[in-house]
């Protein structure tokens, strides 16, 4: 038997309890087609040395916003990392501006008010940018702020007469001009003047978030919310710009796209019941290993580092604050189930507990009027759960997908957004195992840093940028950690008889790495590094591991 690729000599760790530990790997059009016995004799292209490196199956994150990622790299990096101050982040605006036209956009990402003491303002961008129109997106992506002349090329000179939008807010100085924040869905107010995005910058956004994919080890990623360009995606053909990035050969990672609702329309030519999709009816599971419709992504409520996300109590100091919700409960649930019906798999984002219940509320009448077996409806963030709620969702048959690296990046502010006993029940991951439902990994990227090493090292630890201790009950094992990396994501999107194990029959994507995290000090994790990305039996990604490549003159042994 002759087959393309043998990869050997390395420590590999599989996933699968069934064969738990392996040497080498044989690969044929993509997918492994034995392991180290299962390949005596055999006759391989090529042989890759993995020179004893610790090996892993592909990492696979359940929630990156891969184009955004991509957009965020190209503009002007706010994070608090790099822009720890308010002066800081003027400055760099300043900067921008003496390197751009009079009438070019400055556009940047990243920022967040818990570190800069407050979000930036119009006035202040005005003099930095010298009246040009700026935009700075929130960390969160559910805020922006944006200058005077941004306000004005939108219709709104003086930044006057800005209206109410239902489900958003506008933030306003005294005198109601708007002081330059925009919340949730008035953001649109500015967005709509610079999206939808044309296809070139598209293309280059998801080649620069590709790259960067790969060499954290992400072999596959779930895209949220594309097709609506005043949110979360990038143009009404987001679906096109997938796949010609895909047939240029600059979309690295395997893809699964979550068409957000408002793409969403009433097929009004079928009778039978009301149908609710795409065009020719569309929906979750069109597409192959590489680029495929996942669920239909809906927003119920905003952010919790925002304070925005809807709480059945309010945040702690606001005490007329308990959030936003994006729809009213009653159209929330006719919306999913109308999705339900259609045959699609939903995931909607919700954070907050008051939003949760509403979520679990639709979900459950969609069930119960059109039962549906196997289907796996999720939940985005799941961020402020009770008891109740994590074993009700579990009973639901529900994929809760929380984001591990939100711990160090946001927990301090998170858990000072919320009443000191409800701290423990934020971003739970060991009670979702615990009631039986399978983890995935996430990061929300580029809201946080997409390495999938960082969140595995926050999952296990659970230690805030100050050093807090974020719900100790919650910590993962390093087995459990890895598990929702691979096999768990896989499962959140259906695919985990494919991928997320090194198995014969799956897909051939995995990961090599500097250390064996099984071994390092649980504190070292985030230090280990990917040095090797296989995907499909090709090396996408390689430090310098893998750059010796032995054609093989005779039979394969297993020493």
């Amino acid at each position: 038997m002759l087959i393309d690729t043998i990869f050997t000599n390395g420590r590999i760790r599989t996933m699968d309890p069934d064969r738990p530990a392996v040497r080498h790997i044989g690969v044929l059009h993509g997918r492994i087609v034995g392991l180290d016995s299962d390949l005596d004799g055999v006759q391989a292209r090529r042989i890759i040395d993995l020179k004893g490196a610790p090996v892993l199956p592909g990492f696979n994150d359940a929630h990156n916003h891969l184009s955004l990622t991509g957009a965020r790299l190209a503009s002007l990096d706010l994070r608090h990392t790099r822009i720890p101050t308010a002066e800081a982040l003027y400055e760099a605006i300043a900067r921008r501006a003496a390197e751009v036209p009079q009438d070019a956009w400055i556009r940047g990402a990243g920022y967040d008010q818990n570190f800069l003491g407050g979000h930036p303002t119009a006035e202040r961008l005005d003099a930095a940018s010298g009246g040009r129109a700026v935009i700075l997106e929130h960390i969160s992506g559910h805020m922006l702020t944006a200058s005077t002349r941004a306000f004005e090329l939108a219709g709104y000179p003086g930044r006057l007469g800005i209206p109410d939008v239902d489900g958003g807010f506008v933030a306003r100085t005294p005198d109601g001009r708007a002081e330059g924040l925009l919340q949730e869905t008035a953001m649109a107010l500015i967005y709509d003047l610079v999206r939808p995005l044309k296809l070139h910058d598209i293309q280059h956004h998801l080649h620069l978030a590709s790259q960067q994919a790969v060499r954290y080890g992400l072999t596959s990623v779930t895209e949220p919310g594309i097709g609506d360009h005043r949110m979360l995606g990038n143009s009404p053909v987001d679906f096109h710009a997938f796949q010609q990035a895909l047939e240029d050969g600059i979309l690295y990672p395997r893809v699964t796209l979550m068409p957000a609702c408002t793409t969403l329309h009433e097929l009004a030519d079928v009778k039978e019941r009301r149908w609710l999709g795409l065009d020719l009816g569309i929906r979750t599971g069109l597409g192959n290993s590489r680029l495929r419709m996942g669920p239909v992504k809906i927003m119920s409520d905003g952010s919790l580092i925002g304070r925005s996300a809807a709480m059945h109590r309010c945040y702690h100091g606001e005490p007329e604050n308990h959030g936003l919700l994006q729809f009213d409960p009653s159209e929330l649930k006719a919306l999913i189930v109308a999705a339900h019906e259609s045959g699609w798999t939903i995931a909607t984002h919700a954070i907050g507990d008051a939003a949760i219940d509403d979520v679990m509320d639709a979900f459950e009448a969609a069930q119960h009027r059109s039962p549906r077996q196997g289907v796996r409806h999720r939940i985005e963030h799941f961020a402020l759960a009770s008891d109740k709620q994590v074993a009700r969702a579990a009973r639901l048959g529900l994929t809760a997908v929380p984001q591990g690296v939100f711990i160090s990046d946001f927990g301090d502010g998170m858990m000072a957004a919320v009443e000191p006993e409800l701290a423990p029940l934020l971003y739970r991951m060991k009670s979702l195992l615990t009631a039986g439902m399978v983890l995935p990994g996430s990061s929300d990227s580029p809201v946080s840093d997409g390495n999938p090493l960082i969140s595995l090292h926050d999952m296990v630890n659970r230690h805030t940028r100050s050093g807090a201790l974020m719900g100790p009950d919650e910590r993962l094992t390093v087995y459990e950690a890895v598990r929702a990396y691979t096999f768990g994501s896989a499962y959140a999107e259906g695919q985990e008889n494919v991928k997320g194990m090194i198995r014969v029959g799956q897909l051939a994507d995995f990961v090599a790495l500097s250390d064996d995290l099984f071994a390092v000090p649980q504190e070292k994790l985030r230090d280990v590094e990917v040095t090797a990305t296989v995907i499909g039996g090709d090396v996408v990604f390689d430090d310098g591991l893998l750059n010796e490549e032995v054609p093989l003159p005779g039979a394969f042994v297993n020493n």
